[in-house]
């Protein structure tokens, strides 16, 4: 049996190691009984009664520890090889879902030229991206930038190697998108009843019901529905939400027959506390292979959050080219996670996602070039190293 921990460069702590597991044949506070932490706390037999625990409550709240002393004094006492020590078991494959053409731009205030915007999804498409939304079907007076969706539609409609969903607010924003070529939809729901009031004008349960007719339409045409949950962590109105919450409207949502839920930290205050206790709620009600995750990175937690929906099993990830985006009804909220960071991520932990990372990170100084703004992604700056192992 393997020992598992998350390894932290300078400390170990209660709140950084997520899980590990101790031989079962191993009299392992025989390892570790003289180990003190640097400014007191012990390790208690309490919390090395299982083989499989959470270890926060194997090290005091104040402890802090170079994790090198734990592996040398763990090693020396049982001949453990733990210099391999890993995370738990990462997923092979993540599919990307690029969000960039949609909620990258939506909230973009200058009017963007359509022929730009479907060039934007040819260049991802040509990229490897899997699944790239490509508009919304909303109401040209609240987002505006999307006005021009069915003519964005008509410049895509032949990229058929590429899952092209766009998102959709009511039956009629469904009938316009099918009557456009779409062949796959989204739908949206929030966990907070304040932003579904703002958002929808409606409520929580109202919105879903509203969606009902939207499913049942689509079924019957064979058309696939993806389904977003806002505000899984907190809201801009309401503050923190009950995981709870988020996996009645997650559980309400696939029964309406979407095929995936993604979860959006829509004004990216998550971290990986707040973020692991939501997935242990919704995976309670949706098996993770039904789940994908959706991070704006306001608080630079975004790619650790990943991580953690990695590592509980989730292997679906949204991302917007160059860091775009944001919510027009969250103020504050900053972009979402750039696909080149999740990219850069992945390849470093040996996931495979097929994308080419350098494809990708042209077409970002491309967006950001006809948009006006340079691009924030941090990838970008050290590309010529990594452009020989950019193909996953």
């Amino acid at each position: 049996m393997v020992l598992w921990v998350y390894i932290d460069s300078e400390r170990v702590c209660g709140k950084s190691v997520l899980q590990h597991k101790v031989p079962e044949n191993c009299n392992f506070l025989k390892t570790v009984k003289c180990w003190r932490m640097a400014r007191g706390g012990d390790l208690t037999k309490n919390a090395f009664n299982s083989s499989e625990l959470d270890v926060s409550n194997a090290f005091s709240s104040n402890s802090r520890r170079f994790l090198t002393t734990f592996t040398k004094s763990y090693e020396s006492d049982t001949g453990a090889q733990f210099s391999n020590a890993k995370v738990s078991s990462l997923p092979k494959y993540v599919k990307i879902v690029e969000v960039g053409p949609r909620d990258g731009l939506q909230n973009e205030k200058g009017i963007i030229l359509t022929s730009v915007k479907i060039q934007l999804i040819q260049r991802l498409v040509a990229a490897g991206l899997p699944v790239v939304e490509a508009t919304s079907f909303v109401s040209p007076k609240w987002v505006p930038q999307l006005a021009d969706a069915k003519d964005v539609m008509a410049g895509v409609r032949n990229l058929e190697q590429t899952r092209l969903p766009v998102l959709v607010p009511n039956l009629k924003g469904f009938k316009a998108a099918i009557e456009a070529g779409a062949r796959e939809v989204a739908i949206f729901a929030a966990a907070s009843e304040s932003f579904a009031k703002a958002n929808t004008n409606c409520t929580v349960e109202e919105s879903i019901n509203r969606f009902r007719e939207v499913c049942d339409a689509a079924k019957k045409q064979n058309i696939s529905v993806r389904g977003y949950v806002s505000c899984v962590v907190g809201c801009p109105i309401e503050g923190p939400i009950s995981p709870d919450k988020v996996a009645h409207v997650a559980k309400e949502l696939l029964q309406l027959g979407c095929y995936e839920i993604s979860l959006g930290d829509t004004i990216g205050i998550g971290n990986p506390g707040t973020v692991r206790r939501m997935l242990q709620a919704v995976m309670q009600e949706v098996p993770a292979s039904k789940l994908g995750v959706h991070f704006h990175n306001t608080y630079g937690q975004a790619l650790v959050n990943i991580v953690v929906a990695l590592q509980m099993g989730i292997n679906v990830v949204d991302s917007s080219v160059a860091g775009l985006g944001g919510c027009p009804y969250a103020k504050g909220a900053t972009g979402n996670v750039a696909t080149e960071e999740v990219l850069y991520l992945l390849e470093g932990l040996g996931i495979k996602t097929g994308v080419d990372l350098a494809q990708v990170e042209e077409t970002g100084k491309f967006i950001c070039e006809h948009i006006g703004r340079a691009s924030g992604v941090k990838v970008g700056r050290s590309m010529s190293r990594t452009k020989g192992m950019s193909k996953l």
